[in-house]
């Protein structure tokens, strides 16, 4: 195929007929490449501003990562105490996960006076004495020695068996550790899951395998005469004392009702101010500026600021969050209705105004019917978005789930729990995401 080729002249012509084409300028032919440096700059500079680096390496990444496994599983942590002359005495702080007169598999008390606690296995446990006790790793035992005047570990002992002070600390990976002191044992047992999540020590289905208990449920005797036994297990799951499911159930509805009030009031309020915001629809600068300005007030201060403020000056639970909600929903939905009905298409106004009807109707039948599904569109969006909000501003006093999330942290023991509500507040984002990208698609496909 032949080849085109211009002259001098046709060149020139070109160049002065499209120089935009032809001429780039410094920013478009460079303009990515600085844009890029100077992101990289910024980012160097917050690296060295903040301190970034001091703080990752004083970090401590194993408490972290002790946190992490909290989320995902419980700790047993009896206390052995030792006296000379005495059988090992076994301690609890706290031991919610067992019947006080029940047995413990992996805890077992010896005639002698003496306790094995057991890692999984035999071959990873404890052999505790009031004046020796034995660590065993993979199967090799070793001995620590302790007394009044302290504890002694050998040399040969093994990386997971350190001296630290006057105490020996005994790694056993995932499934525990332990803490040895001249005069008592702490054992931290660790294992995967939620401990008592179903039922609680009280309940009568507490330690059922899932077939015992469908088993029970189904075919089983009536254990409380008064109810069957699907009433009672159902009882005795909202009654757990140890999760709570009836209050946490309470607090994740009481969020979602907060945020479906809040953004109910604040589509109502905001609608009507839209108009009166709006410039093609009310001729006056005056009151389209004030309006706009309110509508910037309200969504310039921070949702949790409102929660702050109204909790402060109410006392808290739902309403200062349903408040806070609503102000800060009112601003932003008026500031985006009002930008919507500037873009109304003025053919339909100037159709239903020609046949006589007078302002109200002008705007009920040629302008409502274009901008409804932009604002329930809107409404639904931000609706499925105050879920999530009303979570956050729940934690400053506001009502729901989210001051229960926030004692769970305060505990700094209760990891469990927060990865359990953490799980039910991102169920339901889920669901109402989904309710609202359908209801939303139908309304944005009923204009087509």
């Amino acid at each position: 195929m032949a080849q085109l080729a211009l002259n001098d002249a046709e060149r020139q012509a070109l160049l002065e007929a499209y120089p935009a084409v032809f001429v780039k300028s410094f920013w478009q032919r460079y303009g990515l490449a600085v844009g890029a440096g100077v992101v990289a700059v910024y980012l160097v500079f917050c690296f060295f501003f903040f301190n970034v680096g001091a703080v990752l390496s004083d970090g401590r990444w194993d408490r972290a990562g002790a946190y992490l496994q909290d989320w995902y599983s419980w700790r047993a942590q009896p206390r052995l105490k030792l006296a000379a002359g005495q059988p090992v005495d076994v301690q609890w702080n706290n031991r919610a996960q067992y019947r006080t007169d029940g047995p413990i598999d992996w805890l077992v008390p010896a005639s002698d006076g003496s306790v094995l606690v057991t890692f999984g296995s035999e071959a990873d446990s404890l052999v505790v004495r009031p004046d020796m006790v034995t660590v065993n790793l993979n199967g090799q035992p070793h001995d620590v020695a302790v007394g009044a005047s302290g504890v002694v570990l050998s040399e040969d002992a093994p990386e997971a068996m350190t001296l630290k002070g006057d105490k020996v600390l005994v790694d056993f990976g995932f499934a525990g550790s332990a803490e040895i002191r001249s005069s008592q044992v702490y054992i931290q047992r660790r294992f995967l899951g939620w401990a008592n999540f179903w039922f609680d020590t009280k309940s009568a289905f507490w330690g059922m395998s899932l077939p015992q208990l469908v088993s029970t449920i189904v075919v089983g005797e009536r254990i409380d005469p008064q109810m069957s036994n699907l009433q009672l297990a159902w009882r005795d799951f909202l009654g757990n004392g140890v999760w709570q499911h009836a209050d946490i159930i309470s607090k994740l509805i009481q969020t979602i009702v907060m945020a479906f009030v809040g953004t109910l009031l604040g589509t109502l309020v905001a609608a009507p101010l839209a108009f009166i915001a709006a410039r093609n629809i009310t001729p006056n600068r005056a009151a389209n500026w004030v309006m706009k300005r309110t509508f910037d007030l309200l969504r310039s201060i921070d949702m949790l600021i409102w929660a702050l403020f109204f909790t402060r000056s109410f006392g808290p639970g739902p309403i200062p969050g349903i408040a806070a909600i609503f102000f800060t929903d009112t601003g932003a939905l008026g500031k985006v209705y009002a930008e919507a009905l500037e873009n109304v298409d003025d053919k339909e106004r100037e159709g239903v105004k020609s046949v006589g009807a007078h302002t109200l109707e002008v705007q009920r039948y040629g302008v409502v019917p274009q901008v409804l599904p932009v604002f329930i569109s809107q409404s639904l969006y931000f609706w499925e978005s105050n879920i999530r909000s009303a979570t956050v501003i729940g934690a400053v006093g506001a009502g729901g789930i989210g001051l229960k999330l926030l004692e769970a942290m305060k505990t700094n023991a209760d990891w469990d729990k927060v990865a359990y509500m953490v799980v039910l507040i991102l169920a339901v984002v889920f669901i109402f995401d989904n309710i609202s990208n359908a209801l939303r698609s139908r309304l944005i496909g009923s204009r087509h």
